[in-house]
């Protein structure tokens, strides 16, 4: 059968992204970033996965605000970076698993989760971002990728308690699967910001500690955190947390925390970023 044997969040910053791709990665301002990603490249080097499901969200490239569905599910055999209005990111094609998120589709659903099953999907830095976090400018991406968009952009956001058994129900529908693959899961976004109104610019990094140590802790507890806290104490785009809890959900009870990095600031952002495995 199909097993999870990791997972790892990370912020999605589009300025990341282009940092990468101009070089500017050894610049002052974005080397102490980029250098809390070594420990994960040279980890992700050895521990390389058949399907890797990204947890992320879109940001207006696939989904207007016409149509806006609270989980999408990739089901396609290949996603092409999207066009962010300044032409798409020069990264590979993300390969994708199609009979894999067949199954997810189909044992999530008859699990009682709504899907949108998207069979042509363009992906944008959300996704793009976190697989060059990890694995640098390569030629094509080492990993199949399964996306999983969550919408934290329009009101109402899932909550982080719904999250956090769609990846529980993510971990079941990944053990029924007939054929052995090794998983990973991302849960990508966060940690606190705010990108306008009178807040524009906030930060709040006990906040945010204290959120990684309840969700290696305490992830029952923090899954009921409501969405008005979030706003308060993340910030109004802090919301995209929630998207961790789904990968959290996917670790099972208890997890072992392998590499812990953050750093302030990344652009206007706190950038956050963990590796773990399941304890059991």
């Amino acid at each position: 059968m199909a097993r999870i044997t990791a997972g790892l969040t990370t912020s999605h910053i589009p300025a990341i992204g282009a940092a990468i791709d101009l070089g500017k990665t050894e610049e002052p301002y974005w080397k102490p970033l980029f250098a809390g990603y070594e420990w994960t490249k040279a980890w992700a080097a050895e521990e390389v996965p058949d399907v890797v499901i990204l947890v992320y969200n879109d940001h207006a490239s696939a989904f207007t605000p016409d149509v806006v569905p609270t989980f999408a599910l990739g089901c396609a055999d290949e996603f092409r970076p999207a066009d962010e209005g300044y032409g798409a990111r020069p990264v590979p094609v993300v390969r994708g698993h199609s009979d894999f998120a067949a199954h997810l589709a189909e044992s999530l659903i008859l699990d009682e989760f709504d899907l949108t099953l998207m069979y042509k999907l363009d992906v944008d830095h959300g996704l793009t971002v976190p697989l060059s976090l990890v694995y640098g400018q390569p030629d094509a991406w080492p990993v199949r990728v399964v996306p999983l968009a969550v919408n934290v952009v329009q009101y109402p956001p899932p909550t982080g308690h719904r999250c956090y058994v769609l990846g529980q129900a993510l971990r079941r529908a990944t053990a029924s699967y007939g054929e052995d693959l090794a998983v990973q899961v991302w849960g990508t976004g966060g940690m606190s910001h705010q990108l306008q109104g009178p807040r524009a610019g906030f930060i709040n990094s006990e906040f945010d500690n204290a959120f990684f140590d309840r969700l290696i802790g305490d992830p029952d507890n923090l899954a009921l955190m409501p969405h008005i806290e979030y706003v308060r104490e993340a910030g109004s785009e802090g919301i995209e947390l929630v998207m961790q809890l789904i990968m959290r959900g996917a670790m099972g009870p208890k997890v072992e925390e392998l590499h812990r990095f953050y750093h302030v600031p990344g652009s206007n952002t706190a950038v956050g970023h963990l590796v773990v495995r399941p304890a059991e």
